[in-house]
């Protein structure tokens, strides 16, 4: 069983990704952005990053986690959690002229091995909440994984750490697939282990 984080950034939608994470058998734990220690994350699997209001510089720990984490730990950032992944690599936000709040739009899939999208269609329906998005110039460590039909980032990932997000809410009726994405990120790989196992295959003698 996968010991799951969830950092709670105030947000109405946070208990819907929750009962997700359980109907996966997760052992989940919730703390707020400000009721938490840094170094709380520490004995849990992974983390999710959720929605929530504001800009990320607002959001209590929420930067700190990603910075101290990004590197041991796999990170799912959902709406403002991607946006603060964002941030942290050297990306800007851009505050869009249009108000995203409850609407479905289409997203158009950008690479072919972006493991939460396994088995899905390049082609999606999602939904969206925001008003904010990471600007298209991105900084070396991170990619665009999705795009909106105007051309906004929708999805992104760090190049070398298991750290990626999404712009739409996947716990949202509006986003008919974010059951399955939700699944495949807690099936995805867990860099932490991953470093285990490399360490233990680097110790077996060579005959």
């Amino acid at each position: 069983m996968k010991k799951i984080l969830v950092i709670d950034n105030y947000d109405s939608f946070v208990y819907n990704l929750v009962h997700y994470l359980e109907e996966l058998d997760c052992k989940v734990v919730v703390r707020r952005n400000d009721q938490l220690h840094i170094d709380d994350p520490e004995e849990y699997d992974k983390i999710l990053l959720s929605p929530g209001p504001g800009i990320p510089d607002e959001a209590g720990l929420l930067k700190p986690i990603i910075e101290k984490y990004a590197a041991t730990k796999s990170i799912f950032g959902v709406c403002l959690g991607m946006q603060a992944i964002g941030e942290v690599f050297g990306g800007k936000l851009l505050n869009l002229d249009e108000v995203y709040h409850g609407v479905a739009t289409k997203i158009n899939l950008f690479v072919e091995d972006e493991y939460i999208f396994n088995g899905l269609d390049n082609e999606l329906m999602v939904g969206r909440y925001h008003s904010w998005v990471v600007e298209k110039a991105l900084p070396p460590a991170l990619q665009a994984t999705s795009y909106d039909e105007k051309g906004e980032i929708m999805s992104l990932r760090h190049k070398e750490f298991d750290v990626r997000g999404v712009q739409f809410h996947p716990e949202s009726v509006l986003t008919p697939e974010g059951k399955r994405m939700i699944r495949n990120w807690v099936d995805g790989p867990d860099l932490h282990n991953s470093k285990k196992e490399e360490v233990s295959k680097s110790e077996k003698p060579i005959h």
